[in-house]
Formats: structure tokens, C-alpha cells, sequence
């Protein structure tokens, strides 16, 4: 049997709590999770057009209710959530069954699943979570290990600088009140620089990065390489050999 209390010690029982407490509201594209909702055709149209999902065996670290999960399920991938919130996943196992979807959730550490099926992900998701965790090398490293030789690896997570705290907590928690009030710690943010080094640290060549803006006039979020500055998504890759 594996020892998992140091795995387990990467999960903060207070982000997992904000979660749990919305659990409810997962699926409701006008509740909290809007913002999620709005980005995930972005999300899961840039995973395709690097990774091409159909027939890809993929698995979804820190899935939540599973709105990247179901997504990815439909272009045609072979589909895993795995996430440490129990009403989340909870969430998802119902939504997946009222929506007929053939998706395996699972309550596990990124870590330990990573010592159970190592080398058997051709595509590895882990979007909007390093943000909620102590040790996100950890994470990245797990999420390395769970990759085929060659396997696509997709971070995303949010800047740290006066811009995103600006943009990400004031804007977003406080004024627009798209997001509940404290759902982001402006200390866990991470730098693309840093994400970069945790990234090549842990063996995945970084492939590409794409920032993620957001239009308070027109409420459109659209990608572009130009602004890393707030959101941002990675694709990196685990070498062949």
C-alpha cells in the first residue's frame, strides 16, 4: 500500500471547503461558476487544436463538477476527473448520468494516481487548480509522471502582479461579483516565468502559452498571445524518450 500522507498534505482543506459549499451550483452557467462555464469552449478548443482529443485517453486533474471533464468527453476523448472535493464530484457523477456520458470520476490526489497509472495519459488537463494547492510543483510533476512518453500536458492558472490582483480579486470578487469574495489567495498566483520553471524542473517541454483576457463591456473572454498579464494557459509536453 502506498504511503499518501505526504500526497494527501498537498491539499488545503480550506480550498476544498470554498468548493464543497458551491457544489450545488456547479451546472448553473448563471450562478458563481458563469466565469467557468464562459471560458470552457476556449479551454477545450485550445486543448483540441494542440492535443487533438477524439480517441485520446485524458485525464482532468482538480475536474471538480466536470464542466472540462464533459467537454473533452464529447469531442471523442476517453475521460477521467479526478479532484479531492466529495460534493463536487458528487456534482458530476450526477450530471454525467443525466447526460448519458461514459466519464470514470475518482476522489484522489494527482499525486497518488500518479504512482497507480503512471505512463497511461495521452493528454493531461489541470486547469484553474495549481492556484488552490500548497506545493504546485508537486502537482506539475504528478501530472509529468501521468503522461505518456509524448503525452500533451495543460496547465492554466492566474499571473501574480498588481494587473491580476486588480483584474482577478478586486474586479471579478469585489466589483462584478463574478466569483465569490475570497475564492483567489493573490500568494498562490503564479507567475508564467515560475510555471515555466516548475514545468522544465519536472521534465515537460513547454510547448506554447496563451493569456486569457476578459471585455467588461461586451462580457467576451477571447485568447490571445499578446497578454499573459491575468489568465493564461500552458501546453507542455513530456519528451519521447
Amino acid at each position: 500500500m502506498t504511503d499518501n500522507t505526504e500526497h494527501k498534505s498537498n491539499v488545503d482543506l480550506t480550498e476544498v471547503a470554498k468548493f464543497e459549499a458551491l457544489a450545488s451550483k456547479w451546472w448553473d452557467t448563471e450562478s458563481e461558476f458563469k466565469p467557468l462555464h464562459d471560458i470552457n469552449p476556449l479551454r477545450v478548443g485550445y486543448i483540441n487544436e494542440r492535443a487533438s482529443l477524439k480517441g485520446k485517453k485524458v485525464i482532468d486533474v482538480g475536474c471538480g463538477g466536470g464542466i472540462l471533464s464533459e467537454a473533452m468527453f464529447k469531442l471523442g476523448a476517453q475521460v477521467k476527473g479526478i479532484d479531492m472535493g466529495e460534493a463536487p464530484l458528487a456534482v458530476a457523477e450526477l450530471h454525467k448520468k443525466e447526460s448519458k456520458l461514459d466519464i470514470d470520476y475518482e476522489r484522489i490526489t494527482a499525486e497518488d494516481i500518479a504512482e497507480r497509472e503512471a505512463g497511461k495519459y495521452d493528454v493531461v488537463t489541470c486547469l484553474e487548480m495549481l492556484e488552490h494547492v500548497p506545493d504546485p510543483s508537486s502537482v506539475i510533476k504528478a501530472c509529468m509522471k501521468l503522461a505518456k512518453p509524448g503525452g500533451h500536458v495543460f496547465f492554466s492558472t492566474i499571473n501574480r502582479n498588481p494587473k491580476a490582483y486588480l483584474f482577478a480579486i478586486i474586479g471579478a470578487e469585489y466589483i462584478l461579483n463574478m466569483l465569490p469574495k475570497g475564492t483567489h489567495d493573490y500568494a498562490k498566483f503564479i507567475q508564467p516565468s515560475e510555471l515555466n520553471n516548475y514545468a522544465r524542473h519536472a521534465g515537460l517541454e513547454v510547448q506554447h502559452i496563451t493569456g486569457m483576457t476578459y471585455n467588461p463591456i461586451t462580457k467576451h473572454y477571447k485568447l490571445t498571445t499578446r497578454d499573459v498579464s491575468v489568465n493564461y494557459m500552458m501546453h507542455t509536453q513530456k519528451p519521447n524518450t
